[in-house]
This record gives C-alpha cells, structure tokens and sequence, in this order.
C-alpha cells in the first residue's frame, strides 16, 4: 500500500514568545527553528519514517525557500512531487510558541492555492486500488473536491484533516473515509462536540472518525461504535505538528498492518505525538524512523 499525500509544504520560522499578543501589542521574542513544515508535508514525513511508501504531492515557488525545501525533503524517505510556479512565493509559516507549549500559526498559500486539479492528480495514475489519499484543508475547494472525487473513481481510500477550517468542508464528508479533527474543528463543522459530533461525522457518510481532545485523549468512531483512547503522558514543551504526527502515525500503522483503523492504531499515533511535544521544531521534532519503529511494534 502507498499514500498519496497531496497538501502543501512550506518552511517553518518558530518564534518563541512569553504570551499571545493582544491587539496593537507589539512584542519582544527569539526565532527557536526554521524547518521543513506544512500538513501536507509534515503527514508525508511521519508516514515516511513510519516505513509507509509515501508520495508527496505540492506546490512550490521559485524563491530561496524552494530550494530549502527540496534539500530537506531530500533527506527524508518521501517520494516528493513538488510542482514549482515561476514567479511565485513558496509558502511558509510564522509560529509563535509560548513556554506552556501552545502555538499560533499564520501560514501563506500563494503557491498551495495555485496547485489545479490536474497537477493535484496526475500521480493518481500510477496507485492501485485500496490505496491512500491524504489530503488536508489548504488547497482551493475546487481541487480538494476533485480530489476525493477521483479517489472515489479509482476506489482508494480517503482521509482528511480539515485544517485550515474551510466553510465548504461540510460538504464533503460523504467522500471521506477517515476524518481527523481536533476539538474546535469538530465543533465548528458539525456544531456540537464529543460523542455528538462523532455522530454526526458517522451519519453524514464519514467511515471513522478520529477526534482528538489534547490531554484528554482521543476518540475513535465508526458505526459499529465509539472507543475513548486515553493520552500518553507527556510534558508539552513545544505543540507544533503533534495533529500531523498523529494523524500519520494513525494511517502507517493501520496500513503497514493491513487492517480498518483501530484503537492499536490510535494508541501508536498517541505514543508518537508525545514524543513530538516534547521537543522545539517541525520536522526535527517528529519522532526518528527508529522510534516510530518502536512504537509501532509495541
């Protein structure tokens, strides 16, 4: 099995500050990291590490931070797709940190948004049937949903992190097989949270539905029923990419496994977004290929 992870990447700027600026505020802090990031990128990588064959399809400009990220990618176990767009920025991240380990984070989409749906598919060409498709919430809404669209055709299997929140997200849920969330992303789409929201995923046609609920742990729903996954204990230093770890965390071990997605899969990617918090960065924070090897076979 392969996953396709169609997304953006971009290069990350960490910014630790001592709180979140109000408005007008103008404040004092330090750049801790400029690494590799993006969703789309970040949920490659993890895959990658994981021992998934993983292909990485984005968008990227002609700008120095092009080639910053080619060098990277270069170094990761990813096959890396990158369609590059003269004249154009490539996308990157401000993310400002606070010493509790929560973070804020603007980032750009000039070359994400530029990605057209053929560009977005033409890899599709080559996978096989019950394959993954992964894709997250920065590519324009016509793309995003000729993607699940074509997906469905060739009949792999789709999963979908809706982050950055879109309006148009809640139409598409009967093209997902397997939805991620977080606790505001689940209430802002489906308007309720916990086992409510989970329902209302499941009834709208989505197969599994995963929400995370930080210290609280997670939540696995299908029709068949909703299982509550406690959190692995760890102390926060740093939250940036701990979703994507999960998340690809979560597929590779189901995927690598030949199996639906299931609690063992949820306890593996809880196991490797703790080590990710416990460290600053991105890329350099995810968990190395041997600990993902590791957690996985435990």
């Amino acid at each position: 099995m392969r996953a396709y992870v169609i997304g953006n990447v971009t290069v990350d700027e960490t910014i630790s500050i001592s709180a979140m600026p109000e408005a007008g505020a103008s404040i004092l802090g330090h750049e801790e990291t400029r690494d590799l990031g993006g969703k789309g990128a970040n949920q490659a990588v993890v895959m990658g590490r994981a021992g998934l064959a993983s292909i990485l399809v984005a968008a990227v400009g002609d700008d120095f931070r092009s080639e910053i990220i080619r060098s990277q990618l270069a170094e990761e176990p990813v096959d890396a797709r990158l369609v590059r767009f003269g004249g154009k920025a490539s996308d990157f991240s401000i993310i400002f940190t606070t010493p509790d380990g929560e973070n804020a984070i603007v980032t750009t989409t000039d070359s994400a948004g530029s990605l057209t749906l053929s560009e977005a598919i033409r890899p599709l060409a080559e996978s096989a049937s019950g394959d993954l498709v992964v894709l997250q919430g920065n590519l324009s809404d016509d793309v995003t949903r000729g993607i699940l669209e074509e997906a469905r055709r060739r009949q792999l299997v789709t999963a979908f992190n809706p982050s950055p929140l879109r309006r148009f997200f809640a139409d598409l849920w009967p093209l997902i097989d397997i939805a991620f969330l977080n606790k505001g992303e689940a209430e802002s789409l489906t308007g309720t949270c916990g086992q409510a929201a989970a329902s209302t995923l499941i009834s709208a046609g989505v197969k599994y539905a995963v929400l995370t609920l930080g210290g609280e742990g997670a939540m696995l729903a299908s029709r068949a029923g909703t299982l509550e996954i406690p959190a692995a204990t760890v102390t926060a230093i740093d939250t940036t990419g701990a979703g994507d770890t999960f998340m690809g965390t979560a597929l590779a071990s189901c995927a690598l496994r030949g199996v639906p997605l299931d609690a063992r899969a949820i306890r593996h990617a809880s196991a490797a977004a703790a080590v990710t918090v416990s460290r600053r960065g991105t890329r350099s924070a995810f968990p190395t290929k041997a600990e993902l090897h590791a957690i996985l076979a435990a």
